[in-house]
């Protein structure tokens, strides 16, 4: 799985294939779409068109590409099974890399109902890796506990410097899922804040690069979103540097539960 992957929530059209465009030529390598997000298509024809074309100076083939989509919603084994399977028809990449629960809502018979659907995806073929979005632990625990044919392998979840999610975190890391973390910018709502503006100029980057570092040496999976050139090569240039352990402590200690979008963990 790549380490970083480019975040495509709220981008459509136009925007998304350009953004994907860039991001490829960056050197990006993963992509993260939904089906919420309606650009599932975009996404996979963005794909397909520059592995195809003269831009692809590095030969970059489909099975280098990591594309993950998401389950709008957790409902009947039937439903969640066809959405898949449009899922991949939409896509046009002939199979997805991960696809994600995207979140708990719905209750416990829908959501274990939706993860048979993912195992038997990827018993057919259709979907390489399973795993959740959003899920607090009692909802790891749940699914963990139902004796799943595939484990998940991945969380993705909201989680940077001012919502750090310890619970939720430690409890991935445990018990090896990967925890993939969506908004690591914050949303640009902290930019300015001053350990962030302190800590950018010690290490001579930006706030992006500082934030997505933070993550990186986590052991997170960073999802920026951006459909700036500017923005998306800056988000990539991020190994130059290595944030020493007493500034990520203080990073740490920014924490604020700081929410930039939905907060399902806690659903019943």
């Amino acid at each position: 799985m790549p380490r970083i992957h480019l975040g495509t929530y709220l981008a459509s059209g136009k925007e998304t294939s350009s953004a994907v465009q860039w991001a490829l030529e960056t050197g990006y390598q993963g992509f993260d779409s939904a089906q919420m997000y309606g650009n599932e298509k975009a996404v996979g024809s963005a794909i397909l068109k520059y592995l195809s074309s003269k831009d692809n100076t590095s030969g970059l083939k489909r099975e280098d590409i990591h594309y993950t989509s998401k389950l709008q919603d957790n409902s009947s084994y039937d439903a969640a099974r066809k959405s898949i399977k449009q899922s991949v028809e939409r896509c046009g990449l002939g199979y997805i890399d991960l696809f994600l629960l995207h979140s708990p809502h719905g209750g416990k018979t829908a959501r274990l109902a939706s993860w048979k659907a993912v195992e038997d995806a990827i018993a057919d073929g259709e979907v390489k890796i399973g795993g959740v979005s959003n899920y607090g632990v009692k909802h790891l625990q749940e699914l963990m506990s139902s004796e799943p044919r595939v484990l998940p392998a991945v969380n993705q979840i909201e989680v940077h410097p001012f919502n750090t999610r310890t619970e939720i975190t430690s409890y991935c890391q445990e018990h090896d899922i990967v925890v993939e973390a969506y908004a690591p910018l914050v949303r640009a709502w902290r930019m300015k804040h001053p350990v962030i503006a302190s800590l950018s100029h010690k290490y001579s980057c930006t706030p992006a690069q500082l934030l997505l570092r933070w993550s990186l040496q986590h052991g997170y999976v960073p999802l920026p979103k951006s459909v700036t050139k500017p923005r998306i090569v800056e988000n990539g240039e991020i190994s130059g540097f290595e944030i020493d352990a007493d500034d990520m402590s203080q990073m740490d200690g920014l924490d604020e539960y700081l929410l930039t979008d939905w907060d399902p963990v806690d659903a019943d």
